[in-house]
């Protein structure tokens, strides 16, 4: 393994804990965690001890262990009691998973936003693919990649279902990954080109062309896990031959 791959806790930048607001400060700990670990900041096989974040985000070690093991359920870190704590691999099947569940939910989304779009409801969409081709043309990825997100909660909005993104949110991380260590200028074109085939049809009131577009958008995951493998093999979990 290179290891000149593997991110550094003590390098870090983690925020300071604010011990009187909402969320919990183990919610606080784990969302600052596991968006380091989505964005790669922290990739796989990255080793990091309750003791170290403890410290860096100015609270007792109790809500850290709280925030681990909700990050270890949930397939993003290895508690392993002798040897330590470490990023999880990449699981291929858990991003297939989470592609299969998000297919489900989002098609829904997507027909029924087709019965119920107005010209008004639809101009947030509208103003997002605007700025999506902005970051384009910027190139800046974390832009993208937030935008992208926020074009997906507004169709589950507008169709009148926002809690599906709740649904959606937990499972959907494990692509987080894939589509950050694939998110390149090219790639980033493809997405705002499907984001904008998937805008067009719900503009037509479209139901079965929203739905390939939207079909046919997640399912690309599955071209950028085998983009991603060649890239940095050693982030991925072996899989049984």
């Amino acid at each position: 393994m290179d290891h000149t791959e593997l991110g550094n806790v003590s390098d870090l930048s983690l925020p300071v804990i604010q011990h009187e607001t909402q969320p919990s400060v183990s919610d606080q700990v784990f969302n600052a965690l596991q968006q380091r670990i989505l964005s790669l900041e922290l990739p796989p096989q990255t080793k990091i001890s309750e003791a170290e974040v403890a410290k860096k985000m100015g609270v007792s070690r109790q809500p850290v262990r709280e925030a681990f093991k909700h990050l270890a359920k949930l397939g993003f870190l290895q508690i392993r009691p002798q040897s330590g704590t470490t990023v999880s691999l990449i699981s291929e099947e858990a991003v297939l998973r989470a592609r299969f569940i998000r297919t489900a939910l989002e098609v829904k989304t997507c027909r029924t936003a087709c019965a119920v779009s107005t010209p008004a409801s639809l101009a947030p969409l509208h103003a997002l693919i605007a700025r999506q081709k902005e970051a384009v043309e910027a190139q800046d990825r974390n832009m993208f990649h937030a935008l992208d997100e926020q074009f997906h909660i507004a169709i589950c909005s507008l169709a009148g279902a926002p809690f599906v993104w709740d649904l959606i949110h937990e499972s959907k991380a494990h692509m987080d990954r894939i589509r950050m260590l694939s998110l390149t200028a090219v790639s980033q074109k493809f997405a705002l080109q499907e984001h904008i085939n998937i805008l067009d049809a719900i503009t037509a009131g479209d139901a079965d062309a929203a739905e390939e577009a939207m079909t046919e958008h997640l399912f690309r995951i599955v071209v950028l896990i085998d983009e991603a493998k060649k890239q940095r093999h050693s982030f991925f979990q072996r899989t049984e031959t």
